[in-house]
């Protein structure tokens, strides 16, 4: 029985280290990936920032997650300083995604509130939704890129809110990069979009990505609304999205686009 993208190049834009998830779902279903690390992730904490927050972590009555990078980040540190995890007191754990949530059981934690649709305004409305929130001490695990609006919604529910970033997401030239080499001489069937960060680095370096007369022209796809939100803003036309932002999803998407 022939593999759903049989004999089809798909372009992923993912950071390195974050793309063999994907990669790995595609070359299931007989793809040939092309990996783009149009971004890279790197931890970026202040330490004053991270002191402050440790002194106050059993005060806390909610931590917050909204990718698995600032599970991965946090846990770092925390591990760096405690040896012992019940130092977390009796934090309360919510987060956005699958990805994000497994991140956590693997730390041997409970997730209590993780909402259907990974959006942080879905993370919002489920949190708002325990009744819990008046007067809760609540941090937010964040990176450089985050949007407001998560904590604008969980404030506006009486919570007090601190926040943690602990990384930052940069643009990487791929110019040299063998992989954009290939992209350009043999372009692909489609490329995936799972952050707008890689929908602007994409757009950032188009001439470093600029297809060869003889490459396919690739359509594209996106994990979500936000993603699809910057794609339109860059002028990267929109051929499938994601039903829910999600990495199955966003392969499920491309398999009935393509297929």
């Amino acid at each position: 029985m022939k593999s759903p993208l049989s004999g089809k190049r798909i372009a992923v834009t993912r950071a390195r280290d974050q793309a063999p998830e994907l990669t790995g779902k595609l070359t299931a279903l007989g793809a040939e990936v092309v990996e783009l690390p149009l971004i890279q992730v790197v931890k970026d904490i202040d330490k004053q920032t991270l002191a402050d927050v440790l002194l106050e972590l059993g005060g806390y009555d909610w931590i917050v997650f909204t990718s698995a990078n600032g599970v991965r980040f946090f846990f770092e540190e925390f591990h760096r300083i405690f040896d012992d995890i019940r130092s977390l007191g009796l934090l309360r754990f919510a987060c956005v995604g699958d990805a994000t949530a497994r991140a956590i059981r693997e730390q041997h934690l409970k997730v209590e509130c993780q909402p259907e649709v990974a959006t942080g305004e879905a993370l919002a409305d489920a949190l708002i939704a325990t009744g819990s929130l008046d007067s809760a001490k609540v941090l937010v695990i964040t990176g450089n890129l985050n949007r407001d609006e998560l904590v604008k919604r969980l404030e506006e529910a009486r919570a007090i809110v601190d926040r943690l970033p602990v990384y930052r997401t940069e643009t990487t030239d791929v110019t040299h990069d063998p992989a954009a080499v290939d992209f350009r001489a043999h372009g692909a069937d489609a490329i995936l979009f799972a952050s707008s960060s890689a929908v602007q680095s994409y757009a950032d370096q188009a001439r470093a990505l600029k297809l060869g007369q003889n490459a396919r022209k690739p359509i594209a796809g996106s994990i979500g609304s936000q993603t699809s939100e910057t794609m339109k803003k860059v002028g990267i036309p929109i051929a499938f999205e994601a039903k829910k932002p999600g990495l199955d999803e966003l392969v499920a998407a491309l398999v009935k686009t393509l297929g």
